[in-house]
């Protein structure tokens, strides 16, 4: 007579309560994934075997295996928080031991500009170069710049519009070609403001003169001086000639060429002159219609400071600064397992990679068969709170029940011993 089975019930059922209340106290923990245990029979080994009588001596605690299955994405508005939506890990590092695989996607921007989780581990990934060209290849902890972009001169301007062709001739017959100040020498204007090397703001002006039927002279000012000619002896920077239709210009062709020189800005500053700057005017029209400008825009910018990040599906970390440009600045890197289920936890919502996961697959959000970020949400555990109270419901009966057992075989063995 053995107590080994009760005994065995007993044990193997405090650690199922064990998991249980593990999995229920991570019920709030982002990231975390259940643990199911799972048992096996023992049966006593005989040298001639024991045939179909055998009797098994209890259970054992097989495994206490994790699910990886997907949690529930909850949006919390903290753009540094992310969750995957799909298989995959963050890849976390202190930069001496091996990387850490974690779902939990609380991130924080420490001190030195590096991308941190609770614990200070630092998120993994691809950085940008200065001009904002990922460098795949190389993982390194992603860290974010702290100065400030650079100006980029303005070097082509796109302008759509429509010219009415419905108006008068407004050339003047004699004297200049133009009177800025005399709205009877010119149709209509347009600005713009474009920048120079030094991010300096130019101040654009463009003055539309209908010559004939079907053409117009473009005259051009950067803060009010005339980039062809004088103020006394303006010159036309263009000319407009339209077929018939009113469709697009027959002339010029391609982008037209002209130079700003250095002028004077509004807050009195000296701007610097920009040379072989491109004016495309192959979207402009001549229709029955009034004029409007339908589309005008440059490629300078003034220098702008870091307002900010955002991070995209497919991991990349864009940089937003205050002259409105936006640039990587870098993208994060995921991981995924042939058999996830062998990472060895390691606490702190992260796994370590072990002989049984195998080595990680790594790629960038959304590639192959990893899924894709969503920022400003974080994953929830997958821990089914309902289902768990009613597991521990059954591994309590389970307890007593094999209590039960060690209870009766006691009550045998007593009645043995009091047999005279």
């Amino acid at each position: 007579m053995s107590f080994q089975q009760g005994l065995s019930g007993l044990n193997a059922t405090s650690k199922n309560l064990d998991i249980i209340g593990n999995n229920i106290a991570n019920t709030n923990t982002f990231g975390a994934k259940v643990s199911r245990g799972e048992f096996s029979d023992v049966y006593a080994a005989a040298l001639n075997g024991a045939g179909a009588n055998a009797v098994g001596i209890g259970t054992t605690l097989a495994a206490v295996s994790q699910q990886f299955t997907q949690g529930n994405i909850t949006s919390t508005g903290n753009p540094m928080d992310l969750a995957i939506s799909g298989a995959g890990f963050f890849q976390v590092s202190d930069g001496a031991n091996p990387a850490l695989y974690s779902r939990n996607g609380q991130f924080k921007v420490n001190q030195e500009g590096y991308i941190v989780n609770n614990q200070g581990l630092r998120l993994v990934g691809y950085a940008a170069d200065g001009t904002g060209v990922i460098q795949p290849g190389n993982a390194v902890p992603l860290q974010l710049p702290t100065a400030g972009i650079k100006p980029n001169a303005t070097s082509e301007i796109q302008m759509e519009m429509n010219l009415d062709s419905r108006a008068a001739t407004t050339a003047p017959a004699l004297g200049a070609a133009i009177d800025f100040n005399d709205p009877t020498t010119y149709n209509n204007a347009t600005s713009l403001t474009v920048y120079d090397a030094k991010g300096q703001n130019v101040a654009l002006t463009y003055y539309f003169q209908k010559a004939a039927t079907d053409t117009w002279n473009v005259f051009v000012t950067a803060n009010g001086a005339p980039v062809s000619g004088t103020l006394a002896a303006p010159v036309a920077t263009t000319t407009i000639n339209f077929p018939s239709t009113g469709g697009a210009p027959l002339s010029p062709v391609g982008p037209v060429v002209f130079n700003i020189p250095a002028t004077t800005n509004a807050a009195g500053a000296q701007t610097l002159a920009m040379t072989g700057v491109l004016l495309d005017l192959d979207g402009a029209t001549q229709y029955g219609a009034g004029f409007g400008v339908t589309d005008l825009s440059q490629d300078g910018y003034a220098p702008g400071q870091l307002t900010g990040i955002n991070i995209e599906d497919n991991g990349i970390v864009m940089a937003r600064y205050s002259n409105g440009q936006s640039k990587p600045a870098g993208q994060i890197e995921l991981a995924t397992f042939r058999n996830p289920q062998g990472l060895q936890p390691s606490g702190g919502n992260a796994w370590a990679r072990s002989f049984a996961s195998g080595d990680p697959i790594v790629g960038v959000p959304g590639q192959g068969n990893l899924g894709v970020l969503q920022a400003g949400a974080l994953e929830e555990s997958n821990v089914d709170l309902t289902a768990e109270l009613v597991s521990m419901i059954t591994a309590q009966r389970i307890y007593q029940a094999n209590a039960q057992t060690i209870k009766t075989q006691d009550q045998v063995l007593q009645t043995l011993v009091n047999l005279r």
